[in-house]
């Protein structure tokens, strides 16, 4: 990509920065035709929620209808720019639409605009699209709250920010939609702030955010400082030029990272995401799926010259990456709260995502399309978990479901493609997507090929055997739920506008991963912005031998939760800890994140403010207060020296008298 760099402003002096080039050459076009409106993107949501929240209770009546036209409309315009890009010629496609000067300093300009290339397209219409199905689908669930019109508000906000992120043409357009996300986000997961556990998750979710985002600002400052400026064009072009020194451009891509791992629940900071299960059941779908926890695969891919500079910043996001997968896994063995269970794996799935962006110019692509498969088919299992939960009188215990299939069969076979299709069932999407990136890890090479591919090949396994215990529990077996009394059950099919989404989402489950991945299409249309993702050298190991044991270790995920939960009954109740192994212990406890995080972060952090406060209340405070007292008493005392006596004047005038002379006497001494 050829791009031209500004004068690049240094604490001390101007440097003019030498034309950059990058590898893969791409010019922006300036936006006309059709192109011309892609700022309808972001206005036709943002307008939605700006009507509803300002139209207060007149529009509860078709609020439900404008947020999801709104949505809906974005979708329209996102396929006609699509298509508009499929139209160009060559692979030069990438256009740029300037908005306006947001900051025009002297020595530092930003120019508000967006961006649509093959990246960012592929973005604005998981984004819009498998967002649209849930307003869709939230029309059903929300169809009896008080508070639909402001719910559906949230939801337009969030769209118009993530797509704010991913159209953004440099990093500081990128930073006004995250923390936008990050707002959105923490209106919807209170959204039922009535419950304690989802005012407290909504805080936690932003304060955990907020660490991430401290490390994007902080990088964001260091490519100023470094080259000037925050434009993509000429942050890459530098980064690839090799004009940003190693250290630098290490410490740039860790800080993004951070960034990412904030806003994508990995480790250290995913105890957030499992708890934002408080919100509504679309929420986690939005959320969880398709737009907030994808934002740090989109931020170390769009950013991907940077990391393919810094050999170290990578080995750190595969490490991050890998160990997130089995961190995932094995709490959500543990979890008997379905949503929860589904957080869990989406945190496991990201894993994987990270693992493969991680891995440099052979993985760009590959996290990208696991990223979309898992959109569809994630998407889809939150929502038949909401169906389920629906039809469950806001039952989430796995343990007294058991037997919905014959109830619920659209739910059902919707949920059990898209539980096929995470457990990489062959010619289902996560089949496609996965393998690739379990074989890109082993064919790393070495040591380090070896453990990354065995822990992703393990947590195949894994991810099969505990999706397949969530299926079982709560469609299969004999039925557990109370049919009389208070908490009797009465489950049923939820209507069409809720099953039309899910049935969708299904299709794009069975679907999505050959179309993705067959042929090389997608990995060839993200070529000119993530580089060509193309197999160098022989392959570790065989793929079809891969496949196989790909295959055989998620059957033996599968057999052994068969074995446990359809041959065995369910016990309706959990076993207390002290019935358990220590595995299973800690990971119903999270592994212990949430304790350390407590007891390294939280309880210092704690006890630092109190002493700022004793500090502040004992210390400043009390020289001010004590300063004040001091002067108070000495003018009292010496009010008191003024008596009204003409004797009393005279005697302090010869006092004063004496002093003098005595004063004088002992200096001519001297």
């Amino acid at each position: 990509m050829a791009v031209h760099a500004v004068a690049a402003m240094r604490p001390v002096a101007m440097h003019t920065v030498a034309r950059y080039a990058m590898p893969h050459e791409a010019q922006y076009a300036a936006a006309s035709g059709s192109f011309s409106v892609m700022w309808l993107l972001l206005v036709l949501p943002l307008a939605g929620a700006a009507i509803l929240l300002l139209g207060g209770r007149r529009t509860d009546r078709w609020g439900h209808l404008l947020g999801t036209g709104a949505s809906a409309a974005s979708f329209v315009v996102g396929l006609v720019l699509f298509f508009g890009l499929l139209g160009r010629s060559g692979d030069n496609r990438a256009v740029s639409q300037h908005l306006y000067s947001w900051i025009p300093v002297n020595g530092f300009q930003v120019d508000a605009g967006l961006l649509f290339d093959q990246l960012s397209a592929v973005f604005v219409l998981l984004i819009t699209g498998v967002g649209t199905l849930i307003h869709i689908y939230s029309v059903g669930y929300m169809a009896h709250d008080l508070e639909r019109r402001k719910f559906f508000a949230y939801m337009n906000l969030f769209l118009a920010s993530m797509l704010l992120l991913v159209l953004g043409n440099n990093f500081l357009v990128l930073y006004a939609g995250w923390e936008l996300v990050g707002l959105s986000s923490y209106l919807l997961i209170k959204f039922w702030e009535y419950k304690p556990a989802a005012a407290t998750a909504a805080n936690k979710a932003f304060y955990m955010n907020r660490v991430g985002d401290v490390g994007l600002a902080l990088a964001i400052m260091l490519m100023f400082a470094t080259v000037g400026s925050t434009n993509y064009d000429t942050v890459f072009g530098a980064a690839a030029a090799g004009v940003i020194g190693y250290g630098t451009l290490t410490a740039i891509a860790l800080l993004l990272l951070l960034g990412a791992c904030g806003k994508s629940g990995q480790f250290p900071l995913q105890a957030w995401l499992p708890d934002a299960m408080e919100g509504p059941t679309p929420i986690s779908a939005l959320i969880h799926a398709a737009t907030m926890v994808t934002a740090g695969v989109y931020l170390i891919a769009r950013a991907n010259p940077v990391f393919t500079g810094s050999q170290a910043a990578r080995t750190v996001v595969v490490v991050i990456g890998a160990g997130t997968i089995l961190i995932g896994c094995v709490i959500g063995c543990a979890y008997d709260d379905i949503k929860k269970v589904l957080a869990y794996s989406t945190v496991s799935q990201i894993g994987y995502m990270f693992l493969a962006v991680g891995l440099g110019p052979a993985g760009y692509a590959l996290g990208i399309m696991h990223l979309l498969a898992h959109g569809f088919f994630k998407a889809g299992l939150f929502l038949g978990s909401g169906s389920v939960i629906h039809a469950m009188n806001d039952e989430q215990d796995m343990r007294k479901y058991g037997g919905l299939w014959r109830l619920m069969p659209v739910t059902w076979v919707t949920f059990g493609l898209g539980y096929l299709a995470i457990i990489g069932f062959p010619g289902l999407s996560g089949f496609f997507t996965k393998d690739k990136i379990i074989e890109a890890a082993f064919d790393k090479g070495g040591t380090s090929g070896y453990l990354l591919g065995t822990a992703a090949l393990l947590g195949a396994g894994i991810t099969a055997f505990y999706m397949t215990r969530l299926f079982l529990m709560t469609f299969h077996g004999e039925r557990r739920w109370s049919h009389d009394g208070p908490e009797a059950k009465h489950p049923h099919e939820s209507p069409t506008v809720m099953t039309g989404p899910m049935g969708v989402l299904a299709v794009g489950s069975v679907f999505a991963g050959g179309l993705f991945v067959l042929g090389g299409s997608l990995q060839n249309w993200l070529a000119p912005v993530v580089g060509e993702s193309v197999e160098t050298g022989a392959h570790t190991m065989s793929p079809a031998v891969l496949t196989a044991l790909t295959l055989v270790v998620a059957a033996g995920g599968f057999a052994g939760a068969y074995l446990r939960y359809q041959l065995r009954p369910v016990e309706a109740v959990a076993r207390p800890d002290s019935d358990v192994g220590l595995v299973t212990v800690a990971a119903r406890h999270d592994l212990y994140a949430n304790t350390f995080n407590e007891a390294v972060f939280m309880r210092p952090g704690q006890y630092f403010t109190r002493f700022l406060v004793w500090l502040d209340t004992v210390g400043v405070d009390g020289v001010v207060r004590g300063t004040a007292a001091a002067v108070g008493g000495l003018s009292g005392r010496l009010r008191r020296t003024q008596t009204g006596f003409v004797r009393s004047y005279a005697l302090s005038m010869l006092g004063g008298a004496v002093l003098v002379v005595g004063a004088l006497y002992l200096v001519k001494a001297g």
